[in-house]
């Protein structure tokens, strides 16, 4: 198992791509703690589902844009389970409006969640890290959009591509500390989010049309570069954009 004895946080780790990745560390593992905000149910029954194939899970209320509850979900990763080598920054939200209709308030809050989160989480847990002195793994779940546009969704191609040099700058400055950075970057996956669009056959092949593999993702497959990338064997990666979106960004022209 490649991440054996290894404790991650995932925030968002409830739902859609964070249930995959806590999942499938879980298999590799490692001791998850599973960050959610609102609704225990989900998480509590991930916890379960995790335990149930003998696995180790712990679920934790934080709102990523508030300081002192992501001090306190470094704290709780700690408390139970001793030791923390791994920060997967899942969490996000988009509401798409025409650029010239975009609400101020939907702006500042896919900022908040898609930007501050990752900077607040990926302070704190670095922090510990540092005081832990073996090294550890951030990991953004970033987008595509870190470098392609989405008209009608401004306040998210922002909050992406702000996280992709936010990346890029701590991994220069934790690389010292044994602590790598990357983004991994999906494309289109198949969670609960888009569900609108595949029952709307029009939009649906649009979207399947810019794909070179015709299909969307499946969490599992975001779930599996993370898994390389919190392993061992990524060791010697830092600072890098890893796009798992079955070719959209080669079709599009974009890198």
């Amino acid at each position: 198992m490649k991440l054996a004895e290894h404790v991650a946080i995932v925030t968002g780790g409830d739902t859609g791509i964070g249930k995959a990745i806590a999942t499938r560390f879980a298999h590799e593992g490692a001791r998850v703690v599973i960050d959610y905000h609102g609704d225990a149910a989900p998480a509590n029954e991930l916890v379960s589902d995790i335990e149930n194939f003998g696995g180790r899970a712990y679920a934790v209320e934080a709102d990523v844009t508030k300081p002192d509850d992501v001090e306190n979900l470094v704290k709780e990763a700690i408390r139970h389970f001793g030791t923390l080598d791994i920060l997967v920054n899942n969490a996000g939200f988009e509401e798409k409006h025409p650029f010239l209709e975009t609400p101020q308030a939907v702006w500042e809050k896919v900022i908040a969640v898609g930007l501050t989160g990752p900077w607040l989480c990926s302070q704190a847990a670095a922090r510990q890290m540092v005081r832990q002195r073996h090294g550890g793994r951030i990991i953004n779940i970033s987008s595509v959009h870190e470098d392609l546009t989405m008209p009608t969704n401004a306040p998210y191609c922002a909050a992406k591509g702000g996280l992709r040099m936010l990346m890029r700058t701590i991994a220069v400055e934790l690389a010292p500390h044994g602590i790598t950075v990357n983004d991994v970057c999906p494309g289109a996956v198949d969670t609960p989010m888009d569900r609108a669009i595949k029952k709307d056959p029009r939009k649906f092949e649009e979207l399947l049309s810019e794909i070179p593999l015709h299909r969307m993702a499946q969490p599992d497959e975001i779930a599996s570069m993370c898994a390389y990338l919190a392993s061992d064997e990524a060791a010697y990666i830092t600072g890098a954009s890893f796009f798992v979106d079955g070719g959209m960004m080669r079709k599009s022209g974009t890198l």
